[in-house]
Formats: C-alpha cells, sequence, structure tokens
C-alpha cells in the first residue's frame, strides 16, 4: 500500500507479468497455448454438457485489503466453483480477469498467483486465459469458470415442487461472522473460534464432490452466496412454490453463537448474511434417507431445514409455525 506522496509499486509490465505469473498456470491445458493466443479452446467429453458461471469480487465489498492475497485469489475461484458444485458440474478450466489497483505490486501478485496455483492443484482445474487491466479504483477480480455435467442433468434453480423436502450442506452464518469479527466485533472470543470463522469468510469451501453427489437426488439447487433466505427466494419465485423454512433447524455453529449469541435474532443474521458458499437444495421427501447416507459418507453435514409447498416466496418459522419478520433477506449490490 502507498500513500500518494510516495512513489508507486514496483510492477512487471503487462505482458511480462502474464508470461511470469500466470503463463505457468495454464501449463496443464493445451488448449490456453501458453496464454499467447486471443482465445481458448474448451474440449468437451462426450455426452457432457458445458455448465459455465461468472462471479466478481471488489475490494471492501468482498474481501478486504489485508487479506492475505493467497487466500483473495483462493475466495475468488472458490466462490466460481461453489456456482459449479451447486449445479453438480465437474470443474475444468477458468478465465481471470484482474483490474489492479495502485496498491498492487509485484509482490502481492506473486502470492495471489500461489494461492491460484494451489487451488489448482487441489481442485484440479487450469487456467484457460483471462485479461488485466489497471484502474485508479478498488482491485477488481472476474473469474469464469468452467465445468462439465452429464447432458441434460444440471441440477437448476427451477425444480421444486411442493411436498418436497429442503436441505442445505454445512453451516450458515459463519462467513458473516468472520467479516464482523474482522471488522472489530468478537472482543473476548476464543482464539479458536476467531480463527475458525475468519476462514470461513476468507476461504469458503466449495461442496464439489457433494454438488456431484446430488445429481439425480436434488430436484433444484443453488449455492448460498447472499444468504440462506435470499437465495432459497431465488429457487421459490423460479420454480413457482412457497418454501417454509424453520428458524431452529437452520444449522448455526458455536462459533457464530460464541460471537452472536443463542437466540432467534442469531438465527435470522446468520441467514441473511450471505457469503457462506454452502449448498442448498430441495429433493423428495423420499430422499432423506439417501441424502443421510450421502452425509455421512462424503462427511459433510446436510440438514433439513424446511419443507416446499404451494404459494410464492422464502418465510422463515419460529417454533410454532409463526412467520419471522426479515427486514432484508439478503446481500444486494444495488
Amino acid at each position: 500500500m502507498t500513500s500518494p506522496s510516495s512513489s508507486p509499486p514496483r510492477r512487471l509490465g503487462e505482458f511480462a507479468l502474464i508470461a511470469k505469473l500466470f503463463a505457468p498456470l495454464s501449463a496443464n491445458d493445451p488448449g490456453a497455448f501458453a496464454l499467447t493466443d486471443d482465445a481458448a479452446i474448451v474440449g468437451l467429453p462426450d455426452g457432457h454438457d458445458l455448465v459455465v458461471t461468472k462471479d466478481m469480487l471488489v475490494e471492501g465489498v468482498h474481501f478486504l485489503r489485508d487479506d492475505p492475497p493467497d487466500f483473495v485469489a483462493k475466495k475468488a475461484l472458490r466462490v466460481n466453483l461453489s456456482d459449479l458444485a451447486a449445479k453438480g458440474a465437474t470443474p475444468k478450466n477458468y478465465l481471470l480477469g484482474l483490474s489492479l489497483a495502485p496498491w498492487i505490486a509485484d509482490d502481492w501478485l506473486a502470492r495471489f498467483a500461489a494461492g491460484l496455483a494451489d487451488d489448482q492443484k487441489r481442485f484440479a482445474v487450469t487456467l484457460s486465459g483471462g485479461d488485466t487491466t489497471a484502474t485508479t479504483g478498488p482491485l477488481t477480480l472476474s473469474v469464469t469458470a468452467f465445468g462439465t455435467v452429464p447432458s441434460g442433468r444440471m441440477v437448476r434453480r427451477k425444480g421444486a415442487r411442493p411436498r418436497d423436502a429442503v436441505f442445505v450442506s454445512g453451516s450458515i452464518g459463519d462467513a458473516g461472522a468472520g467479516l464482523a469479527v474482522l471488522k472489530g466485533e468478537g472482543v473476548g472470543l476464543s482464539d479458536f473460534d476467531r480463527s475458525a470463522l475468519i476462514s470461513r469468510y476468507q476461504l469458503p469451501e466449495p461442496r464439489v464432490a457433494l454438488g456431484r453427489a446430488l445429481l439425480g437426488l436434488a430436484s433444484s439447487a443453488l449455492d448460498v452466496s447472499d444468504g440462506l433466505l435470499a437465495d432459497l427466494d431465488h429457487i421459490a419465485n423460479v420454480s413457482g412454490v412457497r418454501i417454509a423454512v424453520d428458524a431452529v433447524k437452520i444449522p448455526v455453529s458455536s462459533a457464530t453463537r460464541a460471537l452472536w449469541g443463542h437466540g432467534q435474532e442469531t438465527v435470522l443474521r446468520a441467514a441473511t448474511a450471505g457469503d457462506d458458499y454452502e449448498i442448498a437444495f430441495t429433493a423428495a421427501a423420499s430422499a432423506r434417507a439417501r441424502i443421510a447416507e450421502l452425509s455421512r459418507t462424503s462427511g459433510v453435514a446436510i440438514t433439513e431445514i424446511g419443507r416446499v409447498e404451494a404459494g410464492g416466496g422464502a418465510h422463515l418459522l419460529d417454533e410454532r409455525g409463526k412467520p419471522i419478520a426479515v427486514p432484508r433477506a439478503g446481500f444486494t449490490h444495488f
């Protein structure tokens, strides 16, 4: 970071930056041509569809300037892999767009590229191209991710049916709680809980294997990015159904409760915080046993939190089945 009176940070030129830091990330993809061409070739296995998703991350909105550069890189990639996971797709490759702020220096970019390299190995994906620009505004990252799914089997938002059950993976609210900690909440919170919450905000865990296993089980699905209630409302609206969510069943971690408490307000805050990148999905009630077995074998907690009914929208209910007022269902940019 530099002050207005200091010299600008050291940074490689655009093409040297690509050649040194990002071309090596494309080495496993012959169709990327070592990032020396204007476009790449994406091949598809027979009998598969290409699934494409895109998310942008902006400094101060999706990550903080002081977040470790490798974590920023991993989050940019993982939030896109999370979208693919919710569709039941297997990630394949991605495009990267960078709009670099004035404070970004070569050492920051080197750590950023190292973070991408780590996650490429972990998730078996490769960089196939992208673009770099400079901006006088905040650092902005854009990733377009590609995956494959057997033809005609992608799990869509549209598909929830009355009498389906509603499920969510993992726990809800940890990322929002982690951001709150980074912004100064949580004086007296244990180091263990503090670290766990911050990690959930900075390093989301895309449920790729779980998403593939939901093919043929889930009637609809998406990843929880804007907030559990807001995202379930998307499913409800496009499916033409009502989704009833039981507040007491929403999985809220002990760390989040240590920060925010144990009351209804904590559940409401968790369910509207966003950035969880868990999979929320609906499935036939008859699939409960198979989903429980999937949770056991995958090691990922899956909680039944509600049901699909005739009507419209997603609604949070208390233990008596009465609606809970929700001032804001989740995060919106506008």
